[in-house]
């Protein structure tokens, strides 16, 4: 080898002995503090009582209608809904 290929080499080995390994950098202490993210313990929510409504659904009548516009005589759908208990 040459002298300039040892040199580099020497210099890349130096290089990467000088870096503490990434696990080493991240290290915690044996008393860590609790997390902020963790919710705090808490009572269990009470029950919940559901009353419910009647069923409603939708009805609907769809037609189309002649529109009178600038451009001419126009074609248009029209619908109509209701709320009906079921």
């Amino acid at each position: 080898m040459s002298a300039k290929a040892v040199a580099t080499t020497c210099l890349i080995i130096s290089l990467f002995a000088s870096v503490p390994p990434h696990a080493q950098a991240q290290q915690t202490s044996p008393i860590a503090e609790p997390s902020l993210t963790t919710p705090p313990a808490s009572r269990s929510a009470g029950r919940i009582v559901i009353h419910p409504r009647p069923l409603l659904y939708r009805r609907c009548v769809d037609w189309y209608e002649l529109q009178h516009r600038p451009s001419g005589t126009v074609l248009y759908p029209q619908m109509r809904c209701w709320w009906v208990r079921g």
